[in-house]
Protein backbone atom coordinates (compact mmCIF):
# COMPACT_ATOMS: atom_id res chain seq x y z
CA UNK A 1 0.00 0.00 0.00
CA UNK A 2 1.73 3.05 -1.17
CA UNK A 3 0.52 5.33 1.34
CA UNK A 4 0.39 3.05 4.37
CA UNK A 5 0.01 5.12 7.72
CA UNK A 6 0.72 8.25 5.69
CA UNK A 7 -1.52 11.40 7.15
CA UNK A 8 -3.85 13.09 4.06
CA UNK A 9 -5.79 16.38 4.36
CA UNK A 10 -8.09 16.79 1.41
CA UNK A 11 -10.11 20.05 1.08
CA UNK A 12 -13.68 19.70 -0.45
CA UNK A 13 -13.59 16.40 0.50
CA UNK A 14 -17.40 15.55 0.46
CA UNK A 15 -18.33 15.45 -2.96
CA UNK A 16 -16.95 14.97 -6.63
CA UNK A 17 -12.83 14.74 -7.15
CA UNK A 18 -12.57 15.39 -2.96
CA UNK A 19 -14.63 12.33 -2.33
CA UNK A 20 -12.44 10.35 -4.69
CA UNK A 21 -9.27 11.34 -4.05
CA UNK A 22 -10.23 10.53 -0.31
CA UNK A 23 -11.73 7.17 -1.08
CA UNK A 24 -8.46 5.88 -3.28
CA UNK A 25 -5.56 7.65 -0.15
CA UNK A 26 -7.74 4.96 2.10
CA UNK A 27 -7.51 2.38 -0.51
CA UNK A 28 -3.92 2.45 -0.53
CA UNK A 29 -3.48 2.65 3.42
CA UNK A 30 -3.72 6.68 4.08
CA UNK A 31 -5.44 7.99 7.15
CA UNK A 32 -7.35 10.88 5.62
CA UNK A 33 -9.29 14.46 6.83
CA UNK A 34 -11.85 15.50 4.86
CA UNK A 35 -12.96 19.20 4.76
CA UNK A 36 -16.14 21.18 3.41
CA UNK A 37 -18.33 23.24 4.44
CA UNK A 38 -22.03 21.09 4.85
CA UNK A 39 -21.55 19.28 7.63
CA UNK A 40 -24.31 16.89 6.37
CA UNK A 41 -22.70 16.23 3.13
CA UNK A 42 -19.16 16.10 4.79
CA UNK A 43 -20.28 13.62 7.73
CA UNK A 44 -22.39 10.94 4.91
CA UNK A 45 -18.94 10.90 2.77
CA UNK A 46 -16.80 10.33 5.71
CA UNK A 47 -19.76 7.30 7.16
CA UNK A 48 -19.49 6.08 3.36
CA UNK A 49 -15.65 5.98 3.34
CA UNK A 50 -14.55 4.00 6.51
CA UNK A 51 -17.86 3.31 8.21
CA UNK A 52 -15.49 2.36 11.22
CA UNK A 53 -14.27 6.12 11.65
CA UNK A 54 -11.46 4.55 12.39
CA UNK A 55 -8.71 6.14 9.19
CA UNK A 56 -11.07 9.49 8.16
CA UNK A 57 -12.02 12.83 10.46
CA UNK A 58 -14.11 15.41 9.57
CA UNK A 59 -13.68 19.10 9.71
CA UNK A 60 -16.43 21.76 8.83
CA UNK A 61 -16.03 24.93 7.66
CA UNK A 62 -15.17 27.30 5.28
CA UNK A 63 -11.49 26.85 4.20
CA UNK A 64 -11.16 30.35 3.31
CA UNK A 65 -11.06 30.77 6.94
CA UNK A 66 -7.49 31.27 8.00
CA UNK A 67 -8.96 29.04 11.31
CA UNK A 68 -10.27 26.52 9.54
CA UNK A 69 -7.43 26.32 8.10
CA UNK A 70 -5.68 25.79 11.33
CA UNK A 71 -8.34 23.36 13.16
CA UNK A 72 -7.76 21.30 9.67
CA UNK A 73 -4.27 20.45 10.98
CA UNK A 74 -5.14 20.40 14.32
CA UNK A 75 -7.72 17.55 13.99
CA UNK A 76 -4.68 15.45 11.56
CA UNK A 77 -2.38 15.93 14.47
CA UNK A 78 -4.39 15.17 17.28
CA UNK A 79 -6.35 12.38 15.62
CA UNK A 80 -3.51 10.58 13.38
CA UNK A 81 -0.11 12.35 14.60
CA UNK A 82 0.82 14.84 11.75
CA UNK A 83 0.87 15.80 8.05
CA UNK A 84 2.01 14.26 5.14
CA UNK A 85 0.18 15.36 2.15
CA UNK A 86 -2.20 17.68 1.43
CA UNK A 87 -4.81 18.17 -1.50
CA UNK A 88 -6.21 21.87 -2.16
CA UNK A 89 -9.18 21.05 -4.05
CA UNK A 90 -12.27 22.95 -2.44
CA UNK A 91 -13.29 25.60 -4.61
CA UNK A 92 -16.64 27.05 -6.26
CA UNK A 93 -17.50 27.37 -10.28
CA UNK A 94 -20.38 29.34 -11.60
CA UNK A 95 -19.76 30.47 -15.21
CA UNK A 96 -20.64 34.05 -15.29
CA UNK A 97 -20.41 37.31 -17.65
CA UNK A 98 -17.51 39.40 -16.87
CA UNK A 99 -19.81 42.99 -16.45
CA UNK A 100 -22.39 40.75 -14.16
CA UNK A 101 -19.68 40.05 -11.41
CA UNK A 102 -21.02 41.64 -8.18
CA UNK A 103 -17.88 42.36 -5.42
CA UNK A 104 -19.61 39.04 -3.54
CA UNK A 105 -19.14 36.80 -6.67
CA UNK A 106 -15.59 38.02 -6.82
CA UNK A 107 -14.51 37.74 -3.23
CA UNK A 108 -16.06 34.20 -2.76
CA UNK A 109 -14.10 32.95 -5.52
CA UNK A 110 -10.94 34.29 -4.28
CA UNK A 111 -11.80 32.86 -1.20
CA UNK A 112 -12.56 29.30 -1.63
CA UNK A 113 -9.84 28.82 -4.34
CA UNK A 114 -7.18 30.78 -3.79
CA UNK A 115 -7.49 32.05 0.15
CA UNK A 116 -7.97 28.69 0.84
CA UNK A 117 -5.29 27.26 -0.84
CA UNK A 118 -3.01 29.30 0.63
CA UNK A 119 -4.22 28.96 4.33
CA UNK A 120 -4.95 25.42 4.24
CA UNK A 121 -1.04 25.07 2.93
CA UNK A 122 0.66 27.78 5.37
CA UNK A 123 -0.79 25.65 8.20
CA UNK A 124 -0.10 22.42 6.79
CA UNK A 125 3.86 23.32 5.98
CA UNK A 126 4.91 23.13 9.66
CA UNK A 127 3.06 19.69 10.29
CA UNK A 128 5.23 18.92 7.18
CA UNK A 129 8.75 20.52 8.04
CA UNK A 130 8.43 17.98 11.40
CA UNK A 131 7.88 15.05 9.73
CA UNK A 132 10.92 15.68 6.89
CA UNK A 133 8.90 16.48 4.50
CA UNK A 134 5.96 16.03 2.55
CA UNK A 135 3.71 16.98 -0.56
CA UNK A 136 0.92 19.73 -1.12
CA UNK A 137 -1.34 18.94 -4.41
CA UNK A 138 -3.61 21.67 -5.35
CA UNK A 139 -6.39 21.38 -8.19
CA UNK A 140 -5.92 24.46 -10.84
CA UNK A 141 -7.52 24.25 -13.85
CA UNK A 142 -7.39 25.27 -17.52
CA UNK A 143 -9.24 28.03 -16.97
CA UNK A 144 -6.29 29.33 -15.55
CA UNK A 145 -4.44 28.70 -18.78
CA UNK A 146 -6.33 29.45 -21.13
CA UNK A 147 -10.34 31.19 -21.70
CA UNK A 148 -13.64 29.33 -22.77
CA UNK A 149 -15.90 31.33 -24.78
CA UNK A 150 -18.73 28.79 -23.79
CA UNK A 151 -18.42 29.20 -20.13
CA UNK A 152 -17.36 32.76 -19.31
CA UNK A 153 -15.15 32.52 -15.74
CA UNK A 154 -13.32 35.42 -15.22
CA UNK A 155 -13.06 35.32 -11.30
CA UNK A 156 -13.02 31.84 -11.49
CA UNK A 157 -9.89 31.78 -13.58
CA UNK A 158 -8.04 34.65 -11.80
CA UNK A 159 -8.39 32.62 -8.09
CA UNK A 160 -7.03 29.94 -10.28
CA UNK A 161 -4.49 31.08 -11.65
CA UNK A 162 -3.41 32.48 -8.31
CA UNK A 163 -3.07 29.11 -7.16
CA UNK A 164 -0.92 28.05 -10.33
CA UNK A 165 1.48 30.76 -9.13
CA UNK A 166 1.20 30.12 -5.69
CA UNK A 167 2.15 26.35 -6.47
CA UNK A 168 5.76 27.89 -8.26
CA UNK A 169 6.50 30.09 -5.14
CA UNK A 170 5.72 27.56 -2.55
CA UNK A 171 7.53 25.06 -4.15
CA UNK A 172 11.07 27.12 -4.35
CA UNK A 173 10.78 28.26 -0.80
CA UNK A 174 10.39 24.57 0.55
CA UNK A 175 12.31 22.79 -1.72
CA UNK A 176 15.17 22.74 1.23
CA UNK A 177 12.73 20.85 3.73
CA UNK A 178 11.68 18.22 0.89
CA UNK A 179 8.14 19.81 0.61
CA UNK A 180 7.01 19.21 -3.24
CA UNK A 181 4.08 21.02 -4.35
CA UNK A 182 2.25 20.53 -7.45
CA UNK A 183 -0.42 21.24 -8.94
CA UNK A 184 -3.37 19.76 -11.64
CA UNK A 185 -5.23 21.55 -14.10
CA UNK A 186 -8.07 19.76 -15.42
CA UNK A 187 -10.41 20.81 -18.11
CA UNK A 188 -14.01 19.97 -17.78
CA UNK A 189 -14.68 16.80 -15.39
CA UNK A 190 -18.11 15.42 -14.40
CA UNK A 191 -18.74 16.50 -10.31
CA UNK A 192 -21.55 17.83 -8.36
CA UNK A 193 -20.25 21.59 -8.91
CA UNK A 194 -22.83 21.85 -12.41
CA UNK A 195 -25.61 21.51 -10.30
CA UNK A 196 -25.19 24.47 -8.38
CA UNK A 197 -26.13 26.44 -11.36
CA UNK A 198 -27.75 23.98 -13.53
CA UNK A 199 -31.03 21.99 -13.26
CA UNK A 200 -30.69 18.26 -12.90
CA UNK A 201 -32.13 18.03 -16.73
CA UNK A 202 -29.63 21.02 -17.62
CA UNK A 203 -27.33 18.95 -16.47
CA UNK A 204 -27.78 15.71 -18.59
CA UNK A 205 -28.11 17.69 -21.59
CA UNK A 206 -25.61 19.89 -21.79
CA UNK A 207 -22.14 18.05 -19.67
CA UNK A 208 -22.29 15.45 -22.97
CA UNK A 209 -21.99 18.54 -25.40
CA UNK A 210 -18.24 19.34 -23.56
CA UNK A 211 -17.05 16.07 -24.50
CA UNK A 212 -16.02 16.72 -28.02
CA UNK A 213 -14.00 19.88 -26.33
CA UNK A 214 -11.58 17.44 -25.27
CA UNK A 215 -9.87 15.51 -28.37
CA UNK A 216 -9.62 12.62 -26.31
CA UNK A 217 -13.26 12.49 -26.60
CA UNK A 218 -14.94 12.63 -23.40
CA UNK A 219 -15.05 14.93 -20.32
CA UNK A 220 -13.46 13.80 -17.19
CA UNK A 221 -14.51 11.94 -14.54
CA UNK A 222 -13.46 12.21 -10.51
CA UNK A 223 -11.30 9.11 -10.82
CA UNK A 224 -8.94 10.63 -13.48
CA UNK A 225 -7.60 13.83 -11.25
CA UNK A 226 -7.86 11.45 -8.52
CA UNK A 227 -5.03 9.33 -9.90
CA UNK A 228 -2.76 12.13 -10.91
CA UNK A 229 -3.37 13.78 -7.56
CA UNK A 230 -2.14 10.17 -6.42
CA UNK A 231 0.75 10.26 -8.13
CA UNK A 232 1.77 13.39 -7.68
CA UNK A 233 1.63 13.40 -3.93
CA UNK A 234 3.53 9.32 -3.98
CA UNK A 235 7.32 8.64 -4.24
CA UNK A 236 6.83 7.64 -7.49
CA UNK A 237 7.10 11.89 -8.53
CA UNK A 238 10.20 12.33 -5.57
CA UNK A 239 11.96 14.21 -8.32
CA UNK A 240 8.81 16.47 -9.37
CA UNK A 241 8.06 19.79 -8.00
CA UNK A 242 6.77 23.24 -9.01
CA UNK A 243 5.01 22.25 -11.96
CA UNK A 244 1.51 22.16 -13.25
CA UNK A 245 0.24 19.36 -14.77
CA UNK A 246 -2.65 19.63 -17.36
CA UNK A 247 -4.94 16.64 -17.35
CA UNK A 248 -7.53 17.90 -19.91
CA UNK A 249 -8.05 15.07 -22.65
CA UNK A 250 -5.46 16.95 -24.44
CA UNK A 251 -7.20 20.32 -24.19
CA UNK A 252 -4.16 22.22 -24.09
CA UNK A 253 -1.72 20.74 -26.45
CA UNK A 254 -4.34 22.74 -29.47
CA UNK A 255 -7.24 22.22 -31.50
CA UNK A 256 -8.04 19.46 -34.00
CA UNK A 257 -8.96 20.12 -37.19
CA UNK A 258 -12.73 20.70 -38.14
Amino acid sequence: MEFKNKVVLVTGGGTGIGKKTAQMFLEQGAKVVINGRRKDVLENAARELDPSGDRVACVVGDIGLKETATRLVQTAVQRFGGVDVLVNNAGIFKPTPFLDYSEDDLNANISAILKGTFFASQAAIPAMQTRGGGAIVNVGSMWALQAVGATPSSAYSVAKAGVHALTHNLAIEFAKDKIRVNTIAPSVVETPVYGTFLTPEQVKQVLPTFNAFQPLGRNGQPQDIANAILFLASERASWVTGTVLSVDGGVMAGRQAG
